[in-house]
């Protein structure tokens, strides 16, 4: 009761409330490696202005059969993800970056459907957003159409949070094109956050080594 009157002398900081992936969270700057894009030279649509981010958000999607994609964002919207066998993220592979590149509200039901369509086929073709055209990444072995991903993300701002920022339905499909240099990838998405409205986006990336970051 004391406690609750006049405060606790315990300074023990809470216990972290949101996955650290290779002490990557909220609140903490990422270092890059430039050369993890530059390699990839002039045919590369992936472009960033800086070797540092600051992570402000951070969000988790818990996929069947027990993995998870842990994402860290800028306020610009740059995204650094993570695959993980585990919620807490201590088992982390297969690391990738990512920038937005292009945004747009569908006016109604229609543009939704067309979108999903374009998403369902096993090349995109970018014309309409300056792109070129982008081979199926996921369901890569198969020609047939295939129904976009549909998952969760969770979002939080505060490390320390016990609720989320946000909830974001996402239909998505990712794309990859063999470069020169290496591998460029294309994630496309309708996102439809909770009380919010639906978007459709682009996002260009790259696959990051571990030896090509840290916080």
């Amino acid at each position: 009761m004391f406690k609750r009157l006049f405060g606790s002398n315990d300074r023990t900081p809470p216990a972290a409330a949101l996955a650290e992936v290779r002490n990557i969270t909220v609140g903490r700057t990422v270092a890059l490696d430039p050369l993890a894009w530059r390699r990839l030279g002039d045919e590369t649509h992936f472009a960033l202005d800086r070797d540092a981010l600051e992570i402000t958000a951070q969000g988790v999607v818990a996929l069947d059969g027990g993995t998870f994609v842990h994402r860290f964002y800028t306020d610009d919207h740059v995204m650094l993800q993570a695959m993980s066998d585990d919620e807490a993220g201590a088992s982390s592979y297969d690391f990738s970056l990512f920038t937005p590149w292009s945004s747009a509200y569908p006016p109604g039901e229609r543009e939704r459907r067309l979108w999903r369509d374009r998403l369902s086929e096993p090349r995109f073709k970018g014309a309409p957003e300056g792109l070129p055209e982008y081979p199926r990444f996921w369901f890569a072995d198969s020609e047939e159409r295939q129904p976009p991903v549909t998952l969760w993300e969770t979002i939080y701002d505060d490390r320390a949070a016990t609720a989320p920022y946000a909830k974001i339905f996402q239909t998505c499909m990712l794309y990859a094109r063999e470069l020169a240099g290496g591998r460029e990838l294309m994630l496309a998405l309708e996102q439809e956050p909770e009380g919010g409205d639906v978007s459709h986006e682009i996002m260009i990336g790259i696959p990051l080594e571990m030896a090509e970051f840290r916080a």
